[in-house]
């Protein structure tokens, strides 16, 4: 048996671990977050008052034109010299909603802008209020559109969460830099660590398909019955 299969079993436990205890909570925590950041902007600018809608605009234009890495050390590192302390999982958690959000605000934005304004007409011209119309007609035919660039973004979530080794969350990353530090076989454990990430990410990839086979049939049968 060669050496590299020895220490792949071996270090694996700890990687699993890692990726169960931080990678996973940091990946649907900074998502929901984030997917929620995301609905409230693109609602901002797209029907709050002329303030908002600027504030909603300048907070995605600053997310999305600087790196995500900078980002985590401006709120994990910068943020103690104001006087804001905040522990690695905190700091790491707020950078990824705060990026997550702006990036899923535009997909928000454009799948309701994409909903037929005579969809808005009939849900008022049966009663509804605003945001009867949005809960009930307009987000669902909506949320359709929205699964595979929202499945993107998850997916590439779970990859992007390696940035936290960065700010020393001790996520699957950094666990397999620790092990490097201690075995010397930097290969080996990165190569391991990808195919975890490979692995997660065609699960997820899998599970997308499957989501949107789904919400497929259900815009055919929502059609049949208009």
């Amino acid at each position: 048996m060669t050496t590299w299969l020895p220490l792949m079993l071996e270090s694996l436990p700890s990687l699993l671990w890692a990726g169960l205890t931080f990678t996973i909570p940091l990946t649907l925590l900074s998502f929901i977050f984030g997917l929620i950041l995301g609905l409230v902007t693109a609602v901002a600018r797209l029907f709050g008052p002329a303030p908002v809608a600027w504030i909603a605009r300048f907070y995605v234009w600053v997310i999305r034109g600087t790196p995500l890495l900078v980002q985590l050390f401006v709120i994990f590192y910068g943020l103690p010299s104001a006087g804001i302390l905040l522990d690695a999982f905190t700091a790491a958690l707020i950078g990824f909603s705060l990026n997550v959000g702006a990036y899923t605000s535009e997909i928000i934005r454009a799948v309701i802008s994409s909903v037929p304004r005579g969809q808005w007409e009939a849900a008022y011209s049966i009663g509804m209020s605003w945001s009867q119309a949005m809960r009930r007609t307009i987000l669902p035919q909506a949320a359709r559109v929205a699964v595979p660039p929202l499945s993107n973004t998850f997916i590439s979530l779970v990859k992007d969460t390696s940035l936290a080794a960065a700010i020393t969350v001790p996520e699957m990353f950094q666990t397999a830099q620790r092990i490097v530090a201690t075995t010397y076989e930097p290969l080996i454990l990165y190569i391991e660590t990808a195919l975890i990430y490979l692995a997660m990410s065609s699960v997820l990839s899998a599970l997308q398909v499957r989501l949107e086979r789904r919400f497929a049939r259900y815009g055919g049968f929502l059609e049949a019955r208009t």
